[in-house]
């Protein structure tokens, strides 16, 4: 699920509007008996530079979900799985989403195929409720119906100090199998360069898009040098770019890296950075959780598609 802002028109809108002729149909029609021709290219997969693990490099993140989504998140999980995705990421803040999930994964049978990633808090809110690592940890375990997590992250940087050294046990122990740390702002980019100096990781959660390259200067060249993974969270900007891109057309050569809708131009270009492990796009529509899945097949853009693609972006008509 995308945040919005007052002058943010969401991929709904954008979709329902018809202002892209060309990708209107496929994006809001119910799926056809017949897939997408995309969905039949190769899956596009990634390595975990600790491990070598390789996992498909499009995901879905989630936001407060309530139970009211039950059914449509059963479904988009059912259908990612039968897509090939795997990437799951959640947070104990993230009102009934873990609960759903994991009562989602555990219908369907699936929770092994998936990569499950939650997060903690472990700041100054947790020491005045009362509330410790620990105990938010062993929550989130039960409202996943899982005994272990792939990947356990440290919310938006809070309480690193105290979370870090308890989760690097819970890996010991096997309770988890990575560690992360997790931002959604540029505010925050200098932060978490220096948490990513000075802890031992597996993983980096950071903001990123087309329009929203900070990280790309900032913080990737060291995520290749310490040779962590890094989950690309706002692809889409909270639905701004499908604003911006209800004033544009969807330019001929894109089909050269096997994009035909703007969310995959966007997501492409995301998961083309050397750096980038896996992009977590919000979804809660199944049609738009195919769309995304598209993204992660076929053909990725090289150095010298992906400047054209930054410069078709960035001039405005």
């Amino acid at each position: 699920m995308t945040k919005r802002g007052n002058f943010d028109v969401s991929r709904r809108e954008f979709i329902e509007a018809g202002v892209v002729a060309s990708i209107g149909t496929l994006l809001t029609s119910p799926l056809p008996a017949a897939e997408p021709t995309g969905l039949s290219l190769p899956l596009i997969t990634k390595a975990i530079p600790s491990t070598a693990e390789r996992i498909a490099a499009i995901g879905i993140g989630t936001d407060s979900f309530r139970d009211k989504l039950r059914d449509e998140i059963r479904a988009e999980l059912k259908r990612m799985s039968e897509l090939g995705g795997s990437v799951i990421d959640t947070a104990a803040a993230y009102g009934d989403s873990e609960a759903l999930i994991g009562q989602a994964l555990e219908s369907l049978g699936t929770r092994d195929k998936m990569f499950i990633a939650t997060k903690l808090v472990g700041g100054e809110s947790n020491r005045r409720s009362g509330t410790t690592g620990a105990d938010s940890f062993g929550r989130s375990l039960e409202r996943l119906k899982t005994p272990r997590v792939d990947l356990l992250q440290v919310h938006n940087l809070n309480g690193v100090a105290v979370l870090i050294p308890l989760m690097q046990e819970w890996k010991k122990a096997g309770r988890i199998r990575y560690v992360g740390v997790t931002t959604s702002r540029v505010s925050q980019h200098a932060e978490i360069i220096d948490v990513m100096r000075n802890y031992p990781l597996d993983f980096i959660q950071v903001d990123y898009s087309i329009a929203n390259r900070d990280a790309a200067e900032a913080i990737f060249p060291l995520a290749l040098e310490r040779k962590l993974a890094v989950l690309a969270n706002l692809p889409f900007g909270h639905s701004s770019l499908f604003r911006q891109a209800s004033e544009r057309e969807l330019p001929s050569w894109a089909a050269d890296i096997d994009v035909a809708t703007w969310g995959q131009y966007f997501l492409k270009y995301v998961i083309s950075h050397p750096a980038v492990t896996c992009a977590i796009p919000g979804s809660t529509k199944v049609s738009h959780l195919v769309d995304n899945q598209g993204a992660g097949r076929g053909r990725l853009p090289d150095a010298a598609m992906r400047r054209k693609m930054e410069e078709y972006w960035d001039h405005r008509p």
